[in-house]
Formats: structure tokens, sequence, C-alpha cells
């Protein structure tokens, strides 16, 4: 259980620094990082940091598919994290 919550920390912190770190880039017209890599951080279980990120930052908040996308990626995942805990699989 431990193990889990470290984990689940650590891909949220990372989501949320990507979406600051792609916003800093964004202003200095240098590379970016992929969509891909960032909805690959939010399905990897860091949706609520990905989504931390977006408007703490401003960034992506005009586009539908982030707009739309990250907090249903965040439901999933709480109704999947709900059904665990019902069922008591991780104890």
């Amino acid at each position: 259980m431990k193990a889990i919550c470290f984990y689940l920390i650590l891909v949220n912190l990372i989501g949320l620094f990507l979406f600051g770190r792609d916003k800093h880039l964004a202003k200095i017209h240098a590379f970016r990082i992929p969509e891909r890599t960032l909805f690959l951080v939010a399905l990897s279980g860091g949706s609520a940091g990905c989504l931390a990120g977006m408007y703490l930052f401003r960034h992506k908040t005009k586009h539908p598919r982030f707009v739309l996308g990250m907090p249903a990626i965040l439901l999933v995942q709480l109704a999947i994290g709900l059904l665990f805990l019902q069922k008591r699989i991780f104890c």
C-alpha cells in the first residue's frame, strides 16, 4: 500500500512538473514536450497532477482535448480506485 501511495505521489508530481516545464518551453519558443507524453503521464496515474498543472500554469486550457480529457482520465482513475478500495484488493 505504501508503494502505491509513493508511486501516485511521484507520478503526480512529474505531471505537475511537465506542465510547468512545457509552459516555460512554449514561452521561450523551444522544443516542447509532446502532448502524447503529457497524456501518458496522466494515464499512468498522474492525472490529478496534470490537471493541477494545467490550471496552475494556465497551460493547454484552451485545448478541448486537454480540458475534457484530463478530467475524464481522473474520473475513471478515481472510479477504479474506489472499486479497489470497496473490494479491499489492497488489504
